[in-house]
């Protein structure tokens, strides 16, 4: 594995919401198979994941003001095989069990494991930490274990684009943060005092200590929230149909869906405000490399208005805190950064666009794969910290097939998965997509 390398603002954010400053996510991919999928081939998978650019955990610098940066780590949890068989209708409930105690600190911060389905099938997961990959980076990290059982630790690097060079001493890190942050903070207070960032809608309580670091669920008198899902999928053909047929894209219609479902379940707002993730990157790298856009969705919208809406805000993405320089967050104490940047990237919905996937995940090896999902799930949710977001959605699509993942956070109004699964099929229907659930 290459030199440790720096953390990111945007990873610090995550290795935040582990540590209960926020809202605690794992990212997940998903693959059902038609048939049961061989244990030695999860195994070789496994070990190729093991060195691959997930093996990594956080390191704290020895000088204030420098970055965290990333230690190769090849500890990681067992394969794990449920025992059994788990009915269709409960794979989406076995899979939000996979991401307890995922620890991108102290690891291991990933997991891969497998279920046999009743209907002859399997489903394997794999989750990893926020602070480790986003939904692309999670996508080439599979990529490679899939190239290989012999997938060596420097083809890795090269083809995800990892540092091999040493990395700059904490001193010399401390040195270039701290001159980044009084540049920019010199010339933003030259603008005027910096307004107080705005504070988005939650019910969440005050963040937990730094110590009291893995699963925020189980504190006294504090009910884990009720997270639910649906997967849906629908040829692509369809798909773009349905959208050139609105005057809108594949993407646009995504979001018009999300924003319908959310209006459907009873949301009460005239407009809703969208939160559109951007990646950022120019190579493909295993890390956190996304920017946050947004637009405010009217009832009036269609696909083609919010088209361009869409096409206007990737074009801009959203500020540091009060206009101050976003490594500000990365030298000041952890509850600071939090105060500072807590709700900047939640909105009333998540619409997640994670692309195509590369044919290699159309199948584990002789297995073919009937349906393929990204998604991201919240261990240790509590309903005392539930976001502003109430409905999450990303979208990808492999060969001809586009799949959503929906995920409600909102118990009030979405309250049973027959709910849920009503909304996206009836949703779906209005807006000309025949699609199918998993």
């Amino acid at each position: 594995m290459a030199a440790a390398q720096r953390l990111s603002v945007v990873d610090e954010i995550f290795l935040r919401t582990h540590r209960g400053l926020g809202t605690p996510i794992a990212l997940q991919g998903l693959w059902r198979t038609a048939d049961r999928v061989d244990p030695e081939l999860l195994r070789q998978v496994h070990a190729a994941l093991r060195v691959g650019p997930l093996g990594r955990r956080v390191i704290r610098p020895s000088v204030p003001g420098a970055r965290r940066s990333w230690r190769a780590n090849t500890r990681a949890y067992s394969l794990e095989f449920t025992d059994g068989t788990i009915a269709t209708e409960d794979l989406l409930e076995w899979a939000d069990e996979q991401g307890a105690n995922l620890d991108p600190e102290y690891g291991p911060g990933w997991r891969l494991s497998t279920a046999a389905l009743n209907d002859g099938g399997s489903i394997v997961s794999l989750t990893c930490s926020h602070a480790l990959a986003d939904g692309r980076a999670l996508v080439l990290a599979v990529d490679a274990a899939l190239d290989g059982p012999s997938l060596t630790t420097a083809r890795a690097n090269a083809s995800l684009g990892r540092e091999t060079r040493a990395p700059a001493s904490d001193w010399s890190d401390a040195r270039r943060q701290w001159s980044i942050v009084v540049r920019g903070t010199f010339h933003a207070l030259r603008r005027g005092i910096p307004e107080r960032p705005a504070q988005t809608a939650s019910t969440r309580g005050p963040g937990l200590s730094t110590r009291e670091r893995g699963s925020v669920a189980g504190r006294v008198g504090v009910e884990s929230a009720p997270i639910l899902s649906v997967v849906l999928q629908c040829r692509a053909p369809d798909w773009e149909a349905a959208a050139a047929a609105q005057g809108g894209t594949g993407n646009s219609l995504f979001i018009t869906l999300i924003a319908k479902m959310l209006w459907a379940s009873g949301f009460p707002g005239e407009t809703i405000d969208a939160s559109l993730p951007v990646d950022t990157r120019d190579e493909p790298r295993v890390d956190n490399d996304l920017a946050m856009t947004e637009i405010t969705i009217e009832r009036t919208d269609t696909p083609a208005t919010i088209r361009e809406k869409a096409r206007i805000a990737y074009e801009r993405h959203m500020a540091g805190p009060g206009g101050m320089p976003e490594e500000l967050l990365q030298v000041i104490p952890d509850r600071w950064a939090y105060a500072l940047s807590k709700g900047a990237g939640e909105r009333d919905i998540l619409c997640s666009n994670i692309g195509t996937l590369p044919d290699s995940l159309r199948t584990l090896g002789p297995h073919r794969c009937t349906g393929v999902a990204a998604r991201a799930i919240h261990p240790g949710l509590t309903t005392d910290r539930l976001p502003r977001t109430r409905l999450s959605g990303y979208l990808c699509r492999i060969a001809d097939t586009y799949t959503l993942a929906v995920v409600s956070l909102d118990p009030v109004h979405i309250d049973a998965p027959e709910t849920l699964r009503a909304l996206a099929h009836e949703t779906a229907s209005a807006l000309g997509l025949p699609i199918s659930l998993w």
